[in-house]
């Protein structure tokens, strides 16, 4: 029995994978976490349609969109708004920014300040920013969507490990191989270099419901408890300085909750977890020194994807 989420995906890869090509897994993580109601981190060097297939995923909602493109002078009124002075009338005037969208892409945050990405924090946790003592609520659906380009390090700001925390999930894009870069430059001739535009497939009040139905499939006690064994086995291992923190847990439930409901069952199964699970952990993870040493930021995703394979999967036992 198919379910509304699978539905709702099996209509975006269609539609938004034929101008964004070769993507399928990135646009099906990307529909786990806006129905867990989460928020994703993606790495990558510029050029690979990061914003392209975040505005064309928002497109094929029926959500509204904006970018804002991070800069080290960015403050945090650039962000949520701020209360003006009306030139005319000598009032104050509240003007909202562009964190007032349903899908927000953050376009190389790690450029931000400290105290511009702090802002955030609000936002993607509480769904609510306060602009000078006032809250103001985020619309629903809320997704943000996060880049960085991990090889960068002039003019950048780590992100401190609490925001790391509110992603839940986190992937790594690469060039695409040379026959799916022929496929991109085809589609592209074939569109005149004009950038595609897309009608709704849905309504928001259906995606609502598809984010209700996900928040409903069944959990057995074997899976919840195969996923505490897997949070916590981050905890025991010498080659990571600190374990991931009981959100991961709740963050690897939601998701896998959404991923079975996009594949069509009322159930989570084992497979889920153990798929979701390196998107999930990785980008928490922070390595010993005498590890993280050896690792370039080239190295570090595949390196410790690895590791949670082979140390963390590899040595849990599965429900059945």
């Amino acid at each position: 029995m198919s379910t509304l989420s699978q539905k709702i995906f099996e209509k975006i890869e269609k539609i938004v994978g034929k101008y964004v090509i070769d993507r399928f897994k990135e646009l099906e993580l990307m529909t786990v976490t806006l129905l867990s109601r989460g928020h994703m981190l993606i790495e990558g060097p510029p050029g690979t349609a990061k914003t392209l297939m975040a505005k064309l995923f928002a497109e094929a909602l029926g959500l509204t969109f904006k970018r804002i493109q991070m800069t080290p002078d960015m403050i945090p009124a650039d962000i949520i708004g701020a209360k003006i002075i009306d030139p005319k009338t000598g009032d104050l005037r509240l003007v909202l920014g562009p964190i007032f969208a349903n899908i927000v892409l953050i376009d190389e945050i790690n450029r931000a300040s400290p105290k511009t990405q702090s802002a955030l924090l609000e936002a993607m946790q509480e769904r609510h920013v306060t602009i000078e003592g006032d809250t103001h609520k985020l619309p629903d659906p809320f997704l943000v969507i996060a880049t960085q380009n991990p090889w960068e390090t002039e003019g950048v700001f780590p992100l401190p490990e609490t925001q790391i925390d509110r992603f839940s999930l986190a992937i790594s894009v690469s060039y695409p191989s040379p026959d799916v870069e022929l496929s991109i430059l085809a589609k592209d001739h074939e569109l005149k270099g004009l950038e595609p535009k897309i009608e709704p497939i849905i309504s928001k009040e259906e995606l609502l419901k598809a984010i209700a139905e996900s928040s409903e499939i069944h959990v057995e006690e074997k899976i919840m408890k195969y996923i505490v064994e897997i949070v916590r086995k981050t905890r025991e291992m010498p080659e990571i300085v600190l374990g991931v923190s009981p959100r991961t847990s709740v963050i690897l439930l939601r998701t896998a909750k959404a991923l079975a409901a996009i594949r069509g069952r009322k159930y989570v199964i084992p497979d889920d977890i153990k798929y979701l699970t390196p998107y999930v952990l990785w980008h928490r993870i922070k390595l010993s020194p005498r590890i993280a040493s050896f690792i370039t930021p080239e190295e570090k995703y595949t390196k410790i994807v690895s590791m949670i394979n082979d140390e963390v999967l590899g040595k849990v036992k599965v429900p059945w």
